[in-house]
């Protein structure tokens, strides 16, 4: 039996904060491999299925942050799961929006979820870190964190949600490292705006001539007369 916890706050206030990204992932693995609905247990809810063929308990905390540790203590005591198949999606302030990084062990970087499971059931269990980006100042993270994701965010965080999902029998199985390869490509197909929402301006190091050239060769332009003159003088060089 795997045990997947998703950490979050409860109540409708909190559902589509930043710090409920780990909710967000428990929920689109559910959609997509068929669980039932989730019902109350262990001071949580909780859903029960398979993925990748192997049985698996869905917990999503229903104790607040700080307390999270007693939900995923109750719940992995109950169905007797050893550490190495218990894994925690949460937030994670320190890697950019959408980055995804998979560990074991380690501090818990000031988070609350994993600052009260740790106590109870150590630190060798599966921590899967989904990126929401830092506000800039220390001031600011509480807002962050307890705000809402933007429209503009479901550029990256649908898809970021539905491959975790898509994937997520990787990390049953102990592929820890082609789960975070496959996010990592659909990262990268996904990464920014659709093209009609990016910066029109010359890219990053690159003058409005050399940008110019690059339109201008890939445009129709007149081979013959005084325009194709004027153009191949402006293009000769910069």
């Amino acid at each position: 039996m795997q045990l997947l916890a998703g950490l979050g706050n409860p109540g409708d206030g909190y559902r589509h904060n930043r710090h409920n990204i780990g909710f967000m992932a428990i929920e689109a693995i559910a959609r997509r491999h068929g669980f039932p609905p989730f019902r109350q247990k262990f001071s949580g809810l909780v859903s029960e299925g398979s993925i990748g063929g192997e049985r698996a308990l869905l917990l999503m905390p229903q104790t607040f942050m700080n307390r999270s540790g007693d939900s995923v203590t109750a719940a992995a005591r109950f169905y007797k799961i050893e550490n190495a198949a218990i894994t925690v999606f949460h937030d994670e302030l320190d890697l950019a929006p959408g980055k995804v990084r998979v560990k074991r062990g380690g501090g818990n970087g000031g988070h609350n979820g994993l600052r009260s499971i740790d106590p109870q059931i150590g630190l060798d269990y599966r921590r899967v870190r989904l990126g929401i980006g830092h506000p800039g100042s220390k001031e600011a993270v509480n807002h962050h964190v307890l705000g809402d994701f933007a429209k503009a965010d479901a550029v990256w965080l649908e898809p970021l949600l539905d491959a975790i999902a898509e994937h997520a029998g990787m990390l049953v199985a102990g592929d820890e490292s082609g789960f975070m390869n496959k996010l990592a490509g659909n990262s990268a197909q996904s990464a920014g705006a659709p093209a009609e929402d990016r910066p029109k301006g010359p890219a990053k190091g690159q003058s409005h001539i050399r940008q110019a050239r690059t339109t201008a060769s890939q445009a129709k332009v007149p081979e013959t007369g005084p325009m194709a003159a004027m153009l191949k003088k402006l293009f000769k060089g910069e």
